[in-house]
C-alpha cells in the first residue's frame, strides 16, 4: 500500500517574487521579506529627509553656509563618546533590544528637539544640525548592520539593490513632502512631529522582519544571541580592510562636504541677491524650497539609477564597477565647477554627483560588510558609518576654514581641490578591492565548510 503523497517544495517564485525580479535577481520566497525591508528603509528615510530639510532650512538661514560647515565637525566630537556607548549597549542586548533602544533613543531625542524649537531656545539649530548628522548616519547603518546580519554574501549581494530602492525612493518623497509642508506655511516643530510617527512605524516594521526571519533554522539562534564583547573602534583598527573602509569613508565625506559648502555658498548669494531685489520674499521659504526641489531632483535621478542599473552593474561588473562610478561621476562634476559654473551648473552637477552616491555607492558600500564577522557588522559598522564619516565632515570644515579665511579660495578653487581628492580616492580603491576579494574567498569557504558539516 502506497504512503500519503509528500508534498513537493516550492520551487515556483510567487507573485512577489516575480515582480521583484524586474529590478534584481529575487528567488523563490525571498521576496516577503526584501518587501518588508524595502518598505522599512522608505519609511526612515521619507522621515530623514523631512528632518534634514528642515535642518538645513535652519541653519542656513541662521548661520550661513560656512557655520554649517563647521557645524559638521561637531559631529564627530560627539560621535567619540556615542559609538563606545553603542558598542556597550551592543554586546548586552540581543538583536530586538538593540534596535528597539536606539530607535527608542532617537526618537525621544526629536521630540525634546520639537519641544525646544517651540519655545525659541538659543542656539538650536547648530545643535539640531549635529544631531540630524548623528541620528541619519546610526540609524542607517543599524539598517544595514541588520541586514547584513540576516542575509549570506550571496544573498546580499542580489537583493541590497532591491532593498536599497527603499533608500532612494524614500529621499525624494521626504524632500517633495518637505518642500510642501514649507510652501504650506507648516512650522519646522509639526514637520518634526509627524517624523516621529513614521519612526513608530519604521520599529514596528523591524519588529515584523526580525520576528519572520527568526523562523529561519539559520536564523533562530542568532536572533537571540549577542554580540561578543569589545569596540567598534577597536574592531576597525585591529582589522586592515576595515582601516580601508574607514579610510574611503572619509575622503568620499570630504569630497561631498566640500562640495556640498560650494553649493551652499551659490544659494546662500541667490537668496540674498533675490531678497535684495524684492524684500518682499522671505529668505528662509526661499532658501528652503531650493532645497526641497533639489532633493527632490537628486532623488529621482537615484531612484531611477537604483532602480534599473544598480543590480546590472553588480551582475556584469561586480563590487568594481560599482564602487568606480561614483568618482568618475564626481570628477566630471568637479571639473565643469573648477571651470567657472555658475548656480544652475553647480546644482546639476551635485545633483549627478549626490544622486550616484544615494544609489550606486551607497549600495557598494553596504556590500563591502557582507564578509566581515557578525561583531564587525553591528560594532565595526556603526564606527564607521557615522564617526569616520563623520571625520571627513571635520577635515572638510578645517578645508573650508583655511580656504576662506587664509587663501580667500572661491567655488571654483575648492573643485580644483576635490579633483585631486578624487585622485587619491580611486588609488584607495584598487588596494580596498584586492582586499576585499581575498576576505570574500576566505568567507565563501568558511560557508561552504559549516554547510559540509551539516
Amino acid at each position: 500500500m502506497a504512503g500519503p503523497a509528500v508534498a513537493a517544495p516550492e520551487t515556483r517564485p510567487g507573485a512577489l517574487d516575480r515582480v521583484l525580479r524586474v529590478f534584481s535577481d529575487v528567488r523563490v520566497g525571498e521576496g516577503g521579506t526584501a518587501l518588508l525591508m524595502f518598505g522599512n528603509l522608505l519609511l526612515l528615510l521619507t522621515a530623514y529627509y523631512v528632518i534634514k530639510t528642515v535642518r538645513d532650512a535652519l541653519i542656513v538661514a541662521t548661520g550661513g553656509a560656512e557655520v554649517k560647515a563647521y557645524s559638521s565637525a561637531g559631529q564627530a566630537v560627539v560621535l567619540m563618546a556615542f559609538v563606545p556607548a553603542y558598542s556597550w549597549f551592543a554586546s548586552r542586548v540581543d538583536r530586538v533590544r538593540l534596535i528597539v533602544g536606539v530607535i527608542g533613543f532617537f526618537m525621544l531625542n526629536l521630540g525634546l528637539f520639537a519641544v525646544g524649537f517651540a519655545r525659541e531656545l538659543p542656539h538650536m539649530s547648530v545643535a539640531f544640525y549635529i544631531w540630524v548628522g548623528i541620528y541619519n548616519m546610526a540609524t542607517i547603518a543599524l539598517f544595514w548592520s541588520f541586514a547584513n546580519d540576516i542575509y549570506r554574501k550571496e544573498q546580499g549581494d542580489r537583493l541590497f539593490p532591491v532593498i536599497m530602492i527603499g533608500q532612494t525612493v524614500g529621499g525624494p518623497l521626504g524632500a517633495w513632502l518637505a518642500q510642501k509642508l514649507f510652501e504650506a506655511g507648516v512650522s519646522p516643530v509639526a514637520m518634526l512631529e509627524a517624523s516621529i510617527a513614521m519612526l513608530l512605524v519604521h520599529l514596528v516594521l523591524y519588529l515584523w522582519t526580525n520576528r519572520r526571519e527568526a523562523r529561519r533554522p539559520s536564523q533562530a539562534a542568532v536572533a537571540q544571541a549577542t554580540l561578543a564583547k569589545g569596540g567598534g573602534f577597536g574592531l576597525v583598527f585591529a582589522n586592515p580592510y576595515l582601516r580601508l573602509v574607514a579610510l574611503l569613508m572619509i575622503v568620499l565625506n570630504v569630497v561631498n562636504t566640500t562640495g556640498n559648502f560650494i553649493l551652499d555658498s551659490a544659494v546662500e548669494r541667490g537668496a540674498d541677491a533675490a531678497v535684495a531685489a524684492d524684500p518682499s520674499l522671505d529668505r528662509l521659504a526661499i532658501i528652503g524650497s531650493f532645497y526641497g526641489s533639489f532633493a527632490v531632483w537628486q532623488n529621482i535621478l537615484a531612484v531611477a539609477l537604483q532602480a534599473f542599473l544598480v543590480s546590472r552593474i553588480v551582475k556584469y561588473f561586480g563590487l568594481r564597477g560599482v564602487l568606480l562610478l561614483l568618482p568618475a561621476v564626481a570628477f566630471g562634476a568637479y571639473g565643469l565647477i573648477a571651470a567657472g559654473a555658475g548656480l544652475t551648473a553647480i546644482r546639476w552637477a551635485k545633483t549627478a554627483e549626490n544622486a550616484t552616491d544615494y544609489s550606486v555607492m551607497n549600495t557598494g558600500r553596504q556590500m563591502l560588510w557582507l564578509p566581515t564577522r557578525r561583531e564587525e557588522k553591528y560594532k565595526a559598522k556603526q564606527a564607521v558609518d557615522t564617526f569616520f564619516v563623520r571625520m571627513g565632515d571635520v577635515f572638510a570644515a578645517g578645508l573650508v576654514f583655511a580656504g576662506t579665511h587664509w587663501l580667500t579660495l572661491q567655488g571654483s578653487s575648492f573643485a580644483v581641490v576635490n579633483l585631486a581628492l578624487i585622485a587619491a580616492w580611486v588609488a584607495l580603491l584598487a588596494v580596498l578591492l584586492r582586499r576585499h576579494h581575498a576576505l570574500a574567498a576566505r568567507a565563501q569557504a568558511e560557508e561552504e565548510a559549516v554547510a559540509a558539516r551539516a
